[in-house]
């Protein structure tokens, strides 16, 4: 199943539709907080039909409680960068009023960074609540993967060196389009995710290429910090970002990023005004 969060309400993708449906939830982290997974939508009822090509998206978890990422996680990526695989992985928390819907344009914030960059990443969705978890414990507590763009001014994390600042201005997290469940995943252990810039394809990886995979990466989080219904743990970027390339975004540009079955998670590049 593909959900999604619309201003009408929540929605299943049927084929070329989107079929909204009866609940209460105004989206999708909310339905993950009462019940702990988004399996009771597959049988609620269907008040009205809308094309999916013309739906307008919302941010498909509103605003998450906590947004985990991890930094260099791709064997790609330390290849490319020319460092030494990780031994423990390089976890950081994102302002969580950072998240964009898909489809919206995040303004560049000229005053604070010259280097906007983006990560297309794999987001893995909890549904029931983690703590101290073993790895096999971890994928029966995940609701469902989305896309993620865990945009980052790369000349703030080199003079700052604090994740969080570097990564939570107004935008940089675009999460969506829908949350796409376990079940449509043709190999959990191999999710593909890619980006394009301006319609040139930049990374192409899977999730085969992590160097701490999903239930590891979720298991050592969950020692250190309970995790909960709705949270969002980002898992990291392939090789192929403009840091790897030497260029950078400007206004203008627009970003896809795609992962496994998820819809697309575009976003354009504004310049920011007064």
């Amino acid at each position: 199943m593909h959900a999604v969060t619309t201003p009408a309400g929540i929605g299943r993708v049927e084929n070329d539709e989107i079929a909204l449906l009866d609940t209460p939830f105004p989206d999708l982290g909310a339905v993950l907080q009462e019940t702990g997974s988004l399996d009771a939508l597959r049988s609620t009822p269907v008040v009205e039909r809308v094309p999916l090509a013309s739906a307008e998206l919302g941010a498909p978890l509103g605003t998450p409680r906590a947004v985990w990422g991890i930094g260099l996680n791709y064997k790609s990526k330390a290849a490319r960068a020319g460092r030494d695989l990780p031994t423990d992985p390089i976890l950081f928390l994102a302002a969580s009023s950072a998240v964009l819907a898909p489809g919206s344009s995040v303004a560049l914030p000229e005053d604070s960074t010259q280097q906007m960059d983006y990560e297309a990443e794999i987001a893995v969705v909890i549904g029931r609540p983690l703590y101290c978890a073993e790895p096999d414990q971890v994928w029966s507590s995940i609701a469902g993967i989305t896309a993620a763009n865990d945009m980052t001014a790369r000349d703030v994390m080199r003079s700052t060196s604090i994740p969080v600042l570097a990564k939570s201005f107004p935008g940089f997290k675009p999460l969506g389009a829908s949350v796409c469940t376990l079940d449509e995943l043709a190999d959990r252990d191999s999710i593909p995710v890619r980006s394009w810039v301006n319609d040139e394809l930049h990374q192409d990886d899977t999730s085969a290429g992590l160097i701490f995979p999903i239930p590891e990466l979720i298991s050592r989080i969950s020692r250190y910090a309970p995790l909960q219904p709705g949270d969002v743990v980002l898992t990291g970027t392939p090789a192929g970002t403009g840091q790897d390339r030497g260029c950078f975004l400007a206004p203008g540009d627009q970003i896809r990023v795609e992962v496994g079955p998820v819809l697309p998670l575009t976003t354009s590049v504004a310049r920011q005004t007064a």
